[in-house]
């Protein structure tokens, strides 16, 4: 089996660092033979670049090269039914995908790449995460609390942006999508497709880096485990 790594390459990023020995560890301990290949945005014109890949990973990194692209993958895992994790700018993106391709809103917009948008679903958050740890609380029931074991964890950020609270309801209201995990703050920290699709979750974490102290991540793990 192969999962697609959408997102654009670079040693740099810690993140994209940590994904790699994140798949080993789990190679290792379910005695599989997953692969995986990067799939640079700018790739990405339609959804046939990203067709043929058992999992879809949206990969931290953002901005990307080709925004578009991305949404084209994660909208393509999202209607094919096709096991899909987005951490960081994966979960930036996909609920601007879902925004568009399923609220309507065409003019959903991620703060970063256009400011003063006039419907910013993705906003600058009050308190900035990056290299910032905090404590998030899971939703009984889900797909990520069932991964993790345990009604909470500490996880690690590297980001300025997040789900813009304004828009927050809307969302939900749709009953597809749940939150399954808030900070302190109650500000929302993770997100699940829960319309019967096999896997859709969304973290605004980084649950990967935990492979680079050797740990594997929880939901990395259930995310390959949802692979057909």
């Amino acid at each position: 089996m192969k999962i697609g790594l959408i997102g654009d390459y670079d040693i740099n990023i810690p993140a994209h660092q940590a994904i790699p020995m994140a798949l080993a560890l789990i190679n290792k301990k379910l005695n599989s033979a997953i692969e995986y290949e990067w799939i640079p945005t700018d790739e990405i014109l339609d959804s046939s670049r990203v067709s043929g890949f058992d999992g879809l990973w949206c990969v931290p990194g953002s901005p990307y090269k080709n925004r578009q692209g991305a949404l084209y993958g994660i909208q393509y895992a999202r209607e094919k039914q096709i096991p899909f994790l987005g951490t960081c700018g994966g979960f930036q993106h996909a609920l601007i995908e879902y925004a568009r391709n399923v609220l309507g809103w065409k003019d959903a917009e991620h703060a970063e790449t256009t400011p003063g948008a006039a419907r910013p679903v993705i906003h600058e958050l009050a308190c900035s995460l990056v290299e910032k740890a905090q404590e998030v609380y899971f939703t009984p029931g889900t797909k990520i609390a069932s991964a993790y074991g345990c009604e909470s964890t500490v996880e690690g950020y590297r980001c300025r942006f997040g789900l813009n609270p304004i828009f927050e309801s809307a969302y939900l209201e749709k009953k597809e999508f749940l939150v399954a995990a808030r900070d302190d703050a109650e500000e929302v920290r993770a997100i699940e497709l829960a319309n019967g699709h096999p896997f859709f979750v969304l973290t605004l974490f980084q649950p990967e880096r935990a492979a680079l102290r050797g740990i594997i991540p929880p939901v990395v793990l259930a995310f390959v485990r949802a692979l057909r």
